[in-house]
């Protein structure tokens, strides 16, 4: 092991220790309650769930990806930055009604909004599946994020199956013993990182590669004006319909996203989720740095392999291994922080929903219950993904693609729902087995985007058409009433 790799191995051991301290330690004196480990006791005020909320949109695929599609594409990958400040648009609105209802009903995930309203727990059920299968591909991305983070900030030193063994058991540690309350409070230590990675890179990129941004955008116009323009440069698949269509579904899709939808509830009130909503816009600006390292890359690396390793190309390349050792750390935390919480999401939904008896088995002993096989969940659902990027790293990945359209069929049953009195279960069902299978087929056919438009767009408006027919068709108002009615 070189000298700068082991400076930049040591930092990185030091700062998981950190982050499983921090996490651990954010739990003691808690009571050991379901609703403290799902939903942090919906005690977490407007700083915790910013940082919360903010960790879950910054992951390892702002320093990897956003810099590898603006490496590989260029302007496609603004969908990014509008998708994720739009939807926050709808969350003002539609978050402070998703805590209300679920605060005053004791409801702790999505599939519990869908067995309340609907009165439904084989309902409940289908929506805890569904969220299962397209939420573990998120989780074995951060996973095999990490090994490429910190396999590249080691100078090759750790391998990539090691820092994945690490991601499994650093976020393992703190969220069994803490659960969404641990995530916090290491999005603390997470983002102070980041923000710190990203000021830096902004300002000494442009000027140590060139004479300053100034000259970076002129050579972007001069020398590669197709990456300014749609469809980018990667040919017509992202062309101007897909990007209208893919921040249309992913507006709609982020405000009912599982682990969005925590983050709400372990809000104190109402009131930290608008200050949220008006604030986090601004966190998303920060996403424009990578995307102009990325661009950068293109005259510093053109022939470069990986367009995913754009950026820690270019900081390897040229900074001290202590620097390259902090801006590593950031990214690795971005992967572990999110995965934690997608792990707490999938524990909840199963540890409540499918094995805790949902909505019925919410006291004593079967409160305790429920918080056991939820952890339980988290290690087994941790080990599947981890084993997936260990030994079959493409398998589940490639699956990844079909993960926000297919949580964006979850929407009629989830939130039109609490909006719209005559959906009914019968139309709710319905209309999520039709918009999931329309994703598939088109995934498995290869036809999406389907005539430049966002596949899960289309699915998504099929679905709402079903459960429309099919609620008007069977005419039944029952299931409880929507929190437009009753929570106002």
């Amino acid at each position: 092991m070189t000298a700068d790799a082991t400076i930049a191995v040591t930092l990185f051991g030091i700062a998981m220790v950190a982050a499983v301290v921090i996490g651990v330690w954010s739990g003691r004196g808690r009571e050991r309650s379901m609703s403290e480990w799902s939903v942090s006791g919906r005690g977490l005020g407007t700083l915790f769930v910013l940082l919360l909320m903010a960790g879950e949109s910054y992951t390892s695929f702002s320093f990897l990806g956003a810099a590898g599609w603006s490496y590989k594409y260029g302007v496609p990958i603004f969908y990014l930055i509008a998708y994720l400040s739009t939807g926050l648009v709808v969350a003002y609105f539609v978050a402070p009604l998703i805590w209300t209802y679920c605060a005053r009903h004791r409801l702790m995930s999505i599939a519990d909004i869908a067995e309340h309203r609907f009165g439904s727990r084989w309902l409940g059920i289908a929506v805890a599946v569904i969220c299962t299968v397209f939420l573990i591909p998120y989780v074995q991305l951060q996973i095999q994020g990490m090994g490429v983070v910190v396999n590249a900030m080691s100078y090759g030193a750790v391998d990539l199956k090691v820092a994945a063994v690490v991601s499994f058991v650093v976020a393992e540690a703190f969220i069994l013993a803490s659960g969404l309350r641990g995530s916090a409070w290491v999005s603390v230590f997470k983002d102070g990182l980041a923000v710190l990675s990203v000021l830096f890179l902004a300002i000494y990129v442009p000027w140590h590669y060139f004479d300053g941004p100034g000259e970076l955008l002129d050579r972007l116009v001069a020398e590669k004006p197709e990456w300014l323009t749609f469809p980018g440069a990667g040919g017509g698949t992202f062309g101007a319909g897909w990007f209208v269509s893919t921040i249309l579904l992913n507006v709609a899709t982020i405000c009912i996203f599982p682990t969005t939808v925590a983050g709400y509830l372990s809000a104190t009130g109402p009131t930290p989720l608008r200050r949220n909503s008006m604030l986090l816009p601004w966190y998303q600006l920060l996403l424009v740095v990578p995307m102009a390292i990325g661009a950068a890359a293109l005259f510093v690396v053109p022939s470069l392999a990986n367009p995913d390793l754009a950026l820690f190309k270019l900081v390897t390349d040229s900074l001290p291994p202590a620097v390259v050792a902090m801006i590593g750390i950031a990214g690795a935390l971005s992967a572990i922080v999110p995965m934690s919480v997608f792990l707490v999401s999938i524990g909840t939904l199963w540890g409540r929903t499918i094995l805790g008896g949902g909505l019925h088995g919410t006291r004593a002993a079967s409160d305790r219950g429920q918080r056991a096989r939820s952890q339980l969940i988290c290690l087994v659902v941790g080990a599947l993904a981890l084993a997936g990027a260990l030994i079959y790293p493409k398998a589940l990945v490639n699956l990844s693609v079909l993960s926000y359209e297919g949580i964006a069929q979850l929407l009629p049953a989830v939130l039109v729902g609490l909006y719209w009195r005559r959906l009914t279960a019968a139309g709710a069902a319905a209309g999520l087995l039709t918009g999931t299978a329309i994703v598939l087929i088109l995934h498995a056919l290869g036809r999406d985007p389907l005539y430049g438009l966002n596949g899960g767009l289309i699915a998504l408006l099929a679905n709402l058409a079903v459960a429309a027919a099919v609620s008007f068709a069977t005419g039944s108002t029952r299931g409880r009433s929507p929190v437009l009615a009753a929570e106002r």
